[in-house]
């Protein structure tokens, strides 16, 4: 039997390459060897503010790219976070499990809690919902980013905890950390991640919707240094290592291989041949995306996946329930 496998996007803003290297293009490769879960977190897009009507937009096209890059949803469930009602009940019950010190040691809250920002109750619990996420689903592994591997911590804390204080109720599962890819940087700061919360006029973050054109200028432009010399030196040529990991990923192959590959490179040549990668990787899911979006086959495939997935978050919530003494058998 296939380990169980899941994983979700918070589309937030349109997807980026980032998006497709970190997530969307694993994805796809593990629903060959996994029981494979992907969903669309809508409750996660509320945590801050967003307009409805842009945000309906982003999780249709969320859902038309995970089709376009690959995924298959006759292998792979695919559903909306707020069609299993289950995972909001049981994030209700992990905030109750959960104390606000392992909360406000968070990166997330972390980092926006001095910006004056203000914040709601959801973002600072967003780290239990997405614990409830994992759990609900009995899941083996989660792929996740560099920057998300403390939410996966937590939510193999939380696990534990109710399995010593309730009995074996939840998998602990592992993250899963793409070996090449799991942080692409922006083109013109590669201090910061690309984000497809940034500005759209943003030189520095490509995405997927984006004219062709567009893309290829971006990449020409991308930020290097002085030279001239392409290698995978993170700290003193970080722009040059962005675009080898780039590069190397889209290529499926080590950034050893990459750096090898472009080692006689003037940086002019190096960027053109990462541009053409980029550009024709790119417009195949361009032409894909086009196939499916105005298709009545997105509702049914949410509704398919939704269905698939709802008897185990069902037993999930109902075995929690049962142990914790919120319920008599009935």
């Amino acid at each position: 039997m296939k380990k169980r496998m899941i994983s979700g996007i918070k589309p937030t803003g349109q997807l980026t390459l980032g998006n497709y290297i970190g997530a969307l293009k694993p994805f796809v490769q593990s629903q060959q060897d996994y029981d494979l879960s992907v969903f669309i977190a809508n409750l996660h897009c509320v945590t801050m503010p967003i307009d409805p009507q842009e945000l309906e937009t982003n999780l249709k096209d969320a859902l038309a790219f995970y089709l376009a890059a690959g995924l298959n949803p006759e292998t792979t469930d695919i559903f909306l976070q707020t069609d299993v009602h289950e995972i909001a009940q049981l994030g209700f019950i992990m905030n109750c499990l959960t104390p606000m010190g392992e909360l406000n040691r968070m990166t997330q809250y972390k980092d926006k809690k001095d910006t004056g920002m203000s914040l709601s109750g959801g973002f600072y619990t967003y780290p239990t919902l997405m614990a409830s996420d994992i759990l609900i689903h009995q899941a083996d592994f989660v792929p996740v980013g560099e920057d998300q591997k403390q939410h996966v911590e937590l939510t193999r804390d939380l696990a534990e905890r109710f399995n010593n204080r309730f009995g074996e109720t939840f998998k602990i599962p592992e993250p899963v950390i793409p070996k090449v890819g799991s942080k692409i940087m922006s083109l013109q700061d590669p201090s910061k991640k690309m984000s497809k919360s940034d500005k759209e006029g943003d030189k520095g973050v490509i995405y997927l919707k984006e004219d062709i054109k567009s893309i290829r200028k971006k990449i020409m432009s991308a930020v290097t240094d002085s030279e001239n010399k392409v290698q995978y030196q993170p700290e003193t040529q970080p722009g040059v290592a962005n675009l080898l990991t780039i590069y190397a990923s889209l290529k499926e192959i080590t950034v050893k291989q990459a750096e090898e590959h472009f080692a006689q490179s003037r940086y002019g040549d190096f960027k053109k041949e990462v541009a053409n990668v980029v550009c024709d990787e790119i417009e195949k899911i361009q032409n894909k995306y086009d196939e499916v979006i105005e298709s009545d086959f997105l509702s049914k495939v949410l509704e398919d996946g939704a269905n698939k997935v709802r008897p185990q978050a069902q037993e999930t919530l109902r075995l929690v329930q049962e142990k914790m003494g919120m319920d008599w058998k009935r």
